[in-house]
């Protein structure tokens, strides 16, 4: 498989995708056309969403489509050359894609070797759940099942920020609540401007300080650059 799993379309203040640039165009290399899925987002257009994509990756000199223009999604979908999934809400997003029953066939045109970008909910949604989303459900999907190209929990967005005077759970609550339910499944928390890029057999999180893996619930931090091939291969 070859995946790009990004946390955000940002990091700090930067222009939307700007700081992935290289790690994109490795990811589309060879590639002529993009497949843009615009679903997440809930407050804005399909078209502007699209537009917005569109005009972040014109230094790619790749032609980008979106799948809301398509009237058979899963023609669109089966003759992609690469996908890319955007963020906003993961609810509303896996809720579309069961509508249109096109998680089986991403799934498999990915595992088949089409490469796979995704930010926010589109790297959700890559993990074989999204019951590690931060988002609200403002819809309910047919199921919680994504599209499991890794064989864990994927957290995007990850920070345990607690501002002073906040009574509410942090991040590290909410996934030690799904550790005492889920013990032996890992979860790969990933702190904006960090991602994690799947190239065959070999997976390794990408970005300066690193991410973390939640399991059994222990919290171990992972450097960048970290090479996770085994762990993958053995499910963590």
């Amino acid at each position: 498989m070859q995946l790009l799993l990004l946390s955000s379309s940002r990091a700090n203040n930067s222009a939307y995708l700007a700081p992935y640039m290289s790690w994109l165009e490795t990811q589309l290399q060879g590639i002529d056309e993009l497949l843009f899925v615009s679903y997440a987002g809930v407050t804005i257009t399909d078209d502007n969403y699209f537009q917005q994509v569109a005009s972040a990756l014109a230094p790619l000199s790749i032609k980008v489509t979106s799948l809301h223009q398509y009237a058979d999604p899963k023609a669109a979908i089966s003759e992609a050359q690469a996908i890319a999934v955007g963020g906003g809400n993961t609810f509303q997003l896996l809720n579309k894609l069961y509508q249109q029953d096109t998680v089986q066939l991403i799934r498999q045109r990915v595992t088949d070797g089409m490469p796979y970008i995704g930010w926010s909910a589109g790297s959700n949604i890559a993990g074989a759940t999204i019951r590690t989303t931060n988002d609200m459900p403002i819809v309910e999907p047919a199921s919680f099942n994504g599209l499991n190209l890794l064989p864990v929990q994927l957290n995007p967005h990850y920070s345990d920020y607690k501002p002073e005077g906040f009574h509410g759970e942090t991040r590290d609550m909410r996934l030690a609540e799904f550790m005492v339910l889920n013990p032996t499944t890992p979860i790969i928390a990933l702190p904006e401007g960090t991602a994690l890029k799947c190239s065959g057999d070999k997976l390794t999180l990408l970005g300066s300080g690193g991410g973390y893996l939640f399991k059994g619930g222990d919290k171990t931090a992972i450097a960048e650059n970290s090479d996770l091939s085994d762990c993958f291969f053995n499910n963590i």
